[in-house]
């Protein structure tokens, strides 16, 4: 009986025992199989990690264990350059992906390592970056030129295009007027009243035409129209002669009114160039007024005594321009290296007398002398000279004016100097100019600057300005003889004395007051007076054309010890090159209350 019992009990143990089994671990490991798929991903992040971790610290052990062995030389790893590919690959392999786990699940990495791999990464990304910077920087680089090159190109290509297509309406509009000159003077028929129409439309799209870079359709709908309508005109007016006869007129007629237009032109910029601004006389007043305010011995200029001494350096002008001279001489002075040691003379009319005395003694020029003096108190000049200037036919007063022809006269006009520089009014000087008088002169009268070098906008010839036919002049007279310019000259007025080339210059000017032997001025008569007698200066001592050619080289300009604003178009006129009027401007004394009240502004 306690045997059955014993084996009852048993039995019912093993059966709890199971249905706790059964109730227990089945429902764990269904769960544990459906969660297996739901986050394997996961699991295996978390066994990777354990294994990295578990792998860091025997790595670590061997690794503190190496260096106590290891000396303290240590040789460093080969450098390596990778390419922009294998420098790609390392950091798109070394990056995670999304799911915090790494690309290859199996391997197994270190902390240690992997701060390493992210510094490393994070150079290597920059460096990546720049890499595509420079790259994009220079594809951007290279093909901007080409882009802008192309644009040009195709504008270039389009203006073209545009301007033959405006020169064919052009030429439509003269055929039209061409052909309407054939109707009867009082027709008002159907096909004139279209023509003229069409000639109205045509010249509206000629206009529009210079606003825009293309033309519009409605533009080439009208040159068709209007060609058909020649085509119509060309079938009721057949007369080829007569049309020719016509177009021949309207030429001429065309040559005329632009040959009338450019003499126009002419006149008005002579006119210009001759004329004193407003605001210049307006300062000439100015000085003139409050000069004759001063006392008899408050008009003196210092220095007086130093006028005449020979060993100083002489500088003469000739002028009624008041601002002009002052520039000159400013700049002069500022240049030179021994200010001390320049002498200044200034000869004007006894009109600008006072007005040129009054700016000196307020604005004396530094350490140097001046002299200012009026060309009427020169007893010498007998009235025949006057009166052989008056007779020289010229519309222009520049030419006939005495103070043009007064540079004749240096030697008579300072009797005790042996050398002179004669500066023209229109100029200014940029460098020292003492260094003129250790030229060797090779015994000439004349030092100056040559204007015979052909492609050049100063280049002159001789026969220019000298008439050649003259048989007097043929045979004392090369044709080709190199020439030279007036504004920056350096004169030996001892050689000039002994040779009587004044003489020489009267008898010159009788000869073209009895016959047309050389153009007004002051310049074919001085190629003709000191022909032979002129030795050449470097082209840098007196750079020309600042007051006519818009092309004058700017490095010339710097390098030019003399910059000549020669020609119509000076510095203190509105007509004046813009470009070069800042060289003359920096010399001008704008603060002074005379040039502030005549509106004389830089």
């Amino acid at each position: 009986m306690q045997i059955l019992m014993k084996s009852f009990r048993r039995r019912t143990r093993i059966l709890i025992l199971c249905l706790f089994v059964v109730s227990v671990f089945i429902p764990i490991g269904l769960l544990s199989h459906r969660l297996k798929y739901l986050n394997a991903d996961a699991s295996r992040g978390f066994v990777v990690e354990d294994l990295s971790i578990i792998k860091h610290r025997t790595e670590a052990q061997k690794l503190s264990a190496i260096e106590e062995d290891v000396s303290e030389v240590v040789k460093e790893p080969p450098q390596e350059v990778y390419k922009d590919q294998e420098l790609i690959s390392a950091v798109s392999l070394s990056y995670p992906s999304k799911n915090n786990s790494f690309s290859d699940p199996g391997s197994t990495v270190d902390d240690g390592n992997l701060s390493e791999r992210n510094g490393t990464n994070d150079e290597a990304k920059k460096v990546y970056h720049q890499n595509q910077e420079d790259k994009s920087s220079l594809s951007r680089s290279k093909s901007t030129p080409t882009r802008i090159q192309q644009d040009q190109t195709v504008q270039a290509r389009s203006r073209r295009v545009r301007d033959e297509k405006v020169k064919q309406m052009k030429d439509q509009v003269i055929r039209a007027k061409a052909y309407l000159n054939f109707a009867p003077p009082n027709s008002n028929s159907h096909f004139i009243k279209e023509l003229k129409l069409r000639i109205k439309e045509l010249e509206r799209a000629i206009d529009d035409s210079t606003k825009d870079s293309n033309l519009s359709r409605r533009t080439l709908q009208k040159m068709k129209v209007m060609e058909a309508t020649l085509l119509k005109a060309s079938h009721l007016y057949p007369d080829c002669p007569d049309m020719v006869k016509k177009l021949r007129a309207m030429t001429h007629n065309a040559e005329e009114q632009v040959r009338a237009q450019e003499n126009q032109m002419t006149f008005l910029v002579q006119l210009a160039g001759r004329t004193t601004p407003k605001g210049m006389h307006c300062l000439s007043m100015q000085l003139t007024a409050e000069f004759f305010t001063l006392q008899s011995e408050e008009r003196e200029l210092p220095n007086q005594h130093k006028v005449y001494v020979p060993e100083l350096f002489h500088f003469a002008i000739f002028s009624d321009n008041v601002l002009a001279c002052a520039v000159v001489v400013n700049s002069t002075v500022s240049a030179a290296r021994e200010p001390e040691r320049v002498v200044f003379h200034v000869v004007t009319d006894s009109l600008n007398l006072p007005a040129m005395l009054m700016w000196f003694l307020l604005y004396p020029p530094g350490k140097a002398t001046i002299q200012v003096q009026s060309m009427d108190n020169f007893e010498w000049l007998s009235t025949k000279y006057n009166a052989i200037l008056q007779k020289h036919d010229s519309l222009d007063s520049r030419y006939t004016s005495a103070l043009n022809h007064l540079r004749f006269y240096l030697p008579d006009i300072f009797p005790l100097l042996k050398k002179i520089v004669l500066l023209d009014h229109d100029v200014v000087v940029q460098r020292d100019l003492t260094g003129l008088w250790s030229i060797d002169m090779k015994g000439k009268v004349n030092a100056a600057v040559e204007t015979c070098q052909e492609g050049e906008p100063s280049f002159r010839k001789m026969d220019m300005y000298i008439n050649f036919t003259d048989p007097l002049v043929s045979q004392r007279f090369d044709a080709n003889a190199c020439t030279w310019a007036f504004g920056m000259n350096m004169f030996d007025l001892q050689v000039w004395r002994r040779r009587n080339l004044t003489g020489v210059y009267h008898k010159y000017l009788h000869l073209g007051n009895k016959r047309p032997v050389f153009k007004a001025g002051s310049l074919p008569i001085g190629w003709m007076t000191f022909y032979k007698n002129t030795v050449a200066l470097e082209k840098r001592w007196h750079i020309l054309g600042l007051g006519y050619d818009s092309g004058v080289r700017l490095n010339d300009i710097e390098e030019g010890a003399v910059i000549h604003f020669d020609g119509l178009m000076k510095p203190w006129l509105d007509i004046g090159l813009d470009k070069y009027k800042q060289y003359w401007k920096r010399h001008v004394v704008y603060d002074h209350p005379y040039l502030q009240q005549c509106n004389i502004h830089g």
